[in-house]
C-alpha cells in the first residue's frame, strides 16, 4: 500500500549524522511514498505534481523520538521532587503503578497520556507500561488510535518491590511476556520491546529467560542503568559475579539493540561495553537533576562514538516537551563544566541532534531529513509565536525554539508521512 508523497515549502532545518545542522531557507522538501527523497532550494520540475504544503516563514524540523518515558507515571508528575530515587519510587511510583491492576483507572489514565504525547513535539516514543498485561494491551490501542509509533513494554519484576508490584515467579513473568507478544502485534504502529525495569528488581532467573526471549524473536531492550550512586551500591551486593552494573545485563546479552536510561555514572570499562554493543543511552536530564541523581557526561559519549538520544523520563522528568528536554542537557553539561572539570559543554546543534536524530535513530532512518528516511515532521510557527526584531538564522531560531519553544506553536506534525490531527 503506497504512502503519501507531498512537498512542505519553508526554511528547513536538520542533522547530519556528525552531528552538525543544515538548513535551507525558503526551501522545498518532498516526500515521495513516506520517505524522505531531498531537500531543494527550488522545487524540481518532477515534483511540481505533487501537493504543495506552504509553509513559508515557518520553521520544518524532524520529528523528536522520546527514548525513555513511563505512562503510568504521567498523573503524579511534578509531585515528589524532594525525594532522591529509591525513596521516590517506593514513596510515589509502585503505589500509583499498582492501581494499573484496575482496568478502570488504567483506561482514563492511559488516555489522558495518550492524548497528551499526540499533541506534543514526539513523533516516536519508547515507553514503560507497567506488569499488568491487559492495561499495557489497553495503552497500546490508544497509542495506536494517536498515529504515532512506539515501543512499548510490559515491565518486568519479580524481586525487591512492594508484593501488589512484582510477578510471583520468574516463571510467571516470562510467561506474560510471551502472551503479551502475542497478543500486541496485530495494534499497528506499536511494537512490543523487553523491559526488565532494572537489575535489582530482576532475578538472574528472570534475566536469563528474557535474554532468551530477546534472541528466540530478535526484540529490542529497554531498561535503567547507573542513576543513582546508591542503586549503583546495591547491583555490587545483588550481582557479585559481575565486574559492572553494565557487565551485569550484557551477561545475559540485553545490552545488543537496547536502550540504556541514565547512564549518569558510568566507569570506563562500562563506556566501552556500551560503546561496543552499540547500545543507546537515554539521557534524561530532568529527571536527574529533580531525583538528585546526578550530571551524566553526554559530551565525552557522543564524542566517543557512543549512540545517545533524550527520554523525558516522566514522572522523574516533568515535561514530555523534549525541546525543554534539550535545553536542560546544554545546562546540565555548563554545570559539569563549573563543577567538575569538562571541557566544554553541548551546544545547540549538539542538543537538537539528541532530539532528533541521536534517538530516531533507535528506529531507523528516522530524525533527519536525508534521502531515504522516514517523513517524521514538524512544522513550528515559531516567528508568529515568538517575534524578536533582528534578522534571525535558521539556527537561531532552532536555538531559541530549544529553550522556549511550546506545543501552541506546532502547525503540523507528519509521523511516517501521515499527518497527525493535534486538536
Amino acid at each position: 500500500m503506497s504512502k503519501p508523497s507531498f512537498v512542505l515549502h519553508g526554511d528547513i532545518a536538520y542533522s547530519k549524522p556528525d552531528r552538525s545542522l543544515t538548513s535551507q531557507k525558503d526551501g522545498y522538501l518532498v516526500v515521495v511514498n513516506g520517505l524522505i527523497k531531498g531537500v531543494y532550494p527550488s522545487l524540481p520540475k518532477e515534483y511540481a505534481g505533487l501537493p504543495l504544503h506552504d509553509h513559508a516563514g515557518r520553521l520544518i524540523v524532524p520529528g523528536l523520538s522520546d527514548l525513555h518515558v513511563h505512562a503510568p507515571q504521567y498523573g503524579f508528575r511534578g509531585n515528589g521532587m524532594d525525594l532522591k530515587l529509591l525513596e521516590w519510587l517506593n514513596t510515589y511510583t509502585f503505589p500509583e503503578e499498582a492501581k494499573y491492576q484496575d482496568l478502570s483507572y488504567a483506561d482514563k489514565a492511559y488516555q489522558i497520556f495518550a492524548d497528551d504525547l499526540r499533541k506534543t513535539f514526539t513523533t516516536r516514543a519508547c515507553i514503560f507500561a507497567t506488569l499488568h498485561k491487559k492495561a499495557t494491551l489497553a495503552l497500546a490501542k490508544k497509542l495506536s488510535s494517536t498515529g504515532l509509533i512506539a515501543y512499548l513494554g510490559l515491565v518486568e519484576m519479580d524481586r525487591n518491590s512492594p508484593d501488589y508490584l512484582r510477578f510471583p515467579s520468574a516463571e510467571k513473568a516470562l510467561e506474560d511476556t510471551e502472551t503479551y507478544l502475542k497478543e500486541i502485534k496485530d495494534i499497528p504502529n506499536i511494537y512490543p520491546i523487553l523491559t526488565p525495569r532494572f537489575t535489582p528488581s530482576c532475578t538472574d532467573e528472570l534475566m536469563e529467560g528474557l535474554g532468551e526471549m530477546k534472541k528466540k524473536y530478535h526484540l529490542p531492550v529497554q531498561s535503567h542503568l547507573d542513576e543513582n550512586p546508591s542503586e549503583v551500591a546495591w547491583v555490587k551486593e545483588l550481582a557479585p559475579w559481575s565486574s559492572s552494573y553494565a557487565d551485569a545485563y550484557d551477561k545475559f546479552g540485553m545490552l545488543e539493540d537496547s536502550i540504556m536510561a541514565h547512564c549518569v555514572y558510568l566507569n570506563e570499562e562500562e563506556k566501552a561495553l556500551l560503546l561496543s554493543r552499540g547500545t543507546y543511552v537515554a539521557h534524561c536530564p530532568d529527571s536527574n537533576i529533580n531525583l538528585t541523581s546526578g550530571i551524566a557526561p553526554i559530551k565525552e559519549y557522543l564524542e566517543k562514538g557512543m549512540h545517545v538520544g533524550l527520554g523525558s523520563d516522566v514522572a522523574g522528568g516533568t515535561h514530555l516537551n523534549l525541546f525543554y528536554q534539550a535545553s536542560l542537557a546544554i545546562q546540565m553539561s555548563k554545570a559539569r563544566v563549573l563543577y567538575l572539570g569538562d571541557k566544554a559543554p553541548l551546544n545547540a546543534e549538539e542538543a537538537f541532534y539528541l532530539a532528533t536524530l541521536g534517538g530516531g535513530s533507535f528506529f531507523g532512518k528516522v530524525g533527519s531529513f536525508l534521502e531515504g528516511y522516514e517523513a517524521d515532521i514538524l512544522v513550528l510557527d515559531d516567528l508568529k509565536a515568538y517575534p524578536s526584531i533582528k534578522d534571525l538564522s535558521i539556527l537561531d531560531r532552532v536555538e531559541r525554539f530549544l529553550y522556549f519553544g511550546e506545543e501552541s506553536a506546532l502547525k503540523e506534525k507528519i509521523v511516517a508521512g501521515n499527518p497527525i490531527g493535534l486538536k
